[in-house]
C-alpha cells in the first residue's frame, strides 16, 4: 500500500503548495478584502462550508482554509491518513477554482466545460435522483489512449440516463465522437483542468446539505450523506498522476469508488479503487461498484432511446422531417378494442415512410390495446405517455398531444435510419412494459395518407 499512499500524499502536498501559493499571489494583487465567490450558489466555498462551516466571502478568508487544508495531510502511510490527504486535495481544488472567479467574471468562457454548477441546476436534479430518473452520477477524467473506448462508455451511460460529467481532454474526445453534450444530454463537461473536478463534488456536497439535511460542519454526517446516497463514481482514462491520484483518494474518502484503466496490481482497494482494463466491462464494474441496478429496454432501433434525450431540441437547421399540426393532419389517439380484433406487435404504415423525400407529412397514429383488466379510462393515460417516449428516442422532438402536435426528426436520425416502424416499436415496447397489468395486446397503424389521416 506504501506506493499509493505515497503517491496520495505527493499530490496532495503538491496541491497545498500550489493553493497557498496562488491564494498569497491573489491577496497580494487583489487585496485581503476583495470578494471572492462561486456564481450563483448561497453556499459559498461548499466544500469548505459542508466540512467546517466556514463562510468563506474574502480572499482574506483563506489562508485560514489553506491551513485547515495542511492540517490533513498527516503523510503516514496509513489508508485512513491516506484519504483525508486526498480531502485536502479536494478542498486545495475548489480554492484553486475560487481564485479563478476572482480573477474573472467567466474564467471558463474560453473552455468547452462550464465550470461551477449553480444552486438552481442542483435542485433541479433533485426529484430525478430520489425518483431513480437519474440513476446514478458518473466522473469520466483524463484522456483515454484510444478516444473510442471514452466514446463508448459515455454513451453508455448516456443510454442509461447516468448523469455524466466530464474532465479534461476526454472532453474533445467525446465531441469529436459524436456525443451530445449539455444537461438536457445529461453528459456535462466541466473543465480540462484537473480541478475542475471539484465542480462535481459540490454537487453532491450541495445535495447533502440542499436534500438530506446535513448541517455545515458536521463532517462526518456529510460523508455518510455522500456514501450513502449519492451514487457517484470515478472512472479515469490514461496515465495517472499523483495529483489525480490524489484527487481519486478524495473521491473515495466521499464514498465514491474510483475505476482506472491501468493496471494497479497489488495497490487496488477492493470496492474503492479498482482496475478495468477491459474497457468493456468499466460500465458494467462502475455500477456494480455502486449497486446501481438499471432495467435496460432493448429496443431494435436505430437510434439511442433514454431518458437523457427527452430535452433535446431540434432546430430547422438540423430537422429533416416534420410533423405538424399546423402543416398537415395530424392525431394521436388510443382506443380500446376485443381481444380477437387485436393483431398483437401488429405494425401497419397506411401511407409513404417519411424517407420520399418531402419534408412534412401527415400522421395519425392509432394504437389498439387489449386486455382482460383493460378499460376506457386508461386510454387517455396511454396517449399522454406517446410524448415522454417519442422524446427519449435520440433525434426526435415531440411537443403537443392528441391532435396538435409537432414531431421533428433530426437529419442525423433519419441518416442512422429512423423510421416510422421504428416509432411503432418504440410503442409496442413501452405500452407492453408500462402497463403489462392492464394491456395484453397491443397494434399499430400509423397514417400518413391524407385523405385517410382526415
Amino acid at each position: 500500500m506504501s506506493v499509493l499512499t505515497d503517491l496520495i500524499f505527493a499530490g496532495s502536498n503538491a496541491v497545498a503548495g500550489l493553493t497557498e501559493n496562488a491564494v498569497n499571489e491573489a491577496i497580494a494583487k487583489y487585496g485581503a478584502d476583495a470578494k471572492v465567490a462561486f456564481p450563483d450558489t448561497a453556499y459559498f466555498f461548499p466544500t469548505i462550508y459542508a466540512a467546517t462551516g466556514v463562510k468563506v466571502s474574502t480572499l482574506g478568508d483563506l489562508p485560514a482554509c489553506v491551513g485547515v487544508l495542511k492540517g490533513l495531510i498527516s503523510n503516514k502511510p496509513e489508508l485512513g491518513d491516506a484519504l483525508n490527504a486526498g480531502l485536502a486535495t479536494a478542498v486545495g481544488a475548489e480554492i484553486i477554482e475560487g481564485l479563478k472567479y476572482a480573477a474573472s467574471e467567466n474564467p471558463y468562457a474560453e473552455d468547452s466545460g462550464i465550470g461551477f454548477v449553480p444552486d438552481p441546476i442542483i435542485r433541479s436534479l433533485g426529484v430525478p435522483l430520489v425518483t431513480g430518473d437519474i440513476p446514478g452520477v458518473a466522473v469520466v477524467l483524463g484522456k483515454a489512449d484510444d478516444p473510442a473506448n471514452a466514446v463508448n462508455v459515455i454513451k453508455d451511460y448516456q443510454s442509461k440516463g447516468i448523469l455524466t460529467f466530464l474532465v479534461g481532454d476526454v472532453i474533445e474526445q467525446a465531441i469529436e465522437g459524436g456525443v451530445k453534450l449539455g444537461l438536457e444530454f445529461r453528459v456535462v463537461p466541466l473543465g480540462h483542468d484537473v480541478t475542475s473536478v471539484i465542480h462535481v463534488v459540490t454537487v453532491a456536497i450541495r445535495a447533502a446539505l440542499i436534500f438530506g439535511g446535513v448541517q455545515p460542519g458536521d463532517l462526518g454526517a456529510l460523508l455518510t450523506y455522500t456514501k450513502e446516497r449519492v451514487p457517484a463514481f470515478v472512472n479515469t482514462f490514461g496515465a495517472l498522476n499523483e495529483v489525480v491520484v490524489s484527487a481519486g483518494a478524495g473521491a473515495i474518502a466521499l464514498g465514491f469508488p474510483v475505476i482506472v484503466d491501468v493496471d494497479l496490481g497489488e495497490n487496488q482497494v477492493p470496492g474503492a479503487l479498482e482496475s478495468v482494463t477491459d474497457h468493456a466491462l468499466t460500465v458494467k464494474k462502475s455500477l456494480e461498484l455502486r449497486n446501481i441496478k438499471i432495467k435496460v429496454k432493448e429496443l431494435p432501433i436505430p437510434v439511442a432511446f433514454a431518458s437523457a434525450f427527452e430535452g433535446e431540441i431540434i432546430r430547422k437547421a438540423d430537422m429533416k422531417v416534420e410533423f405538424y399540426s399546423g402543416k398537415g393532419v395530424t392525431a394521436e389517439l388510443v382506443k380500446m378494442a376485443d381481444i380477437d380484433a387485436v393483431e398483437d406487435h401488429s405494425i401497419v404504415i397506411d401511407g409513404p415512410d417519411f424517407d420520399t423525400g418531402d419534408v412534412n407529412y401527415n400522421l395519425a397514429t392509432c394504437i389498439q390495446v387489449a386486455g382482460a383488466k383493460m378499460q376506457a379510462d386508461f386510454e387517455s393515460v396511454i396517449e399522454r405517455r406517446i410524448h415522454t417516449w417519442y422524446n427519449y428516442m435520440e433525434g426526435v422532438m415531440h411537443t403537443g398531444q392528441r391532435n396538435q402536435f409537432r414531431i421533428r426528426i433530426s437529419k442525423e436520425a433519419f441518416e442512422k435510419g429512423l423510421r416510422l416502424k421504428h416509432f411503432g416499436e418504440v410503442l409496442y415496447t413501452m405500452i407492453m412494459d408500462e402497463f403489462d397489468a392492464v394491456v395484453d395486446k397491443c397494434q399499430i397503424t400509423f397514417i400518413t395518407d391524407p385523405a385517410k389521416a382526415e
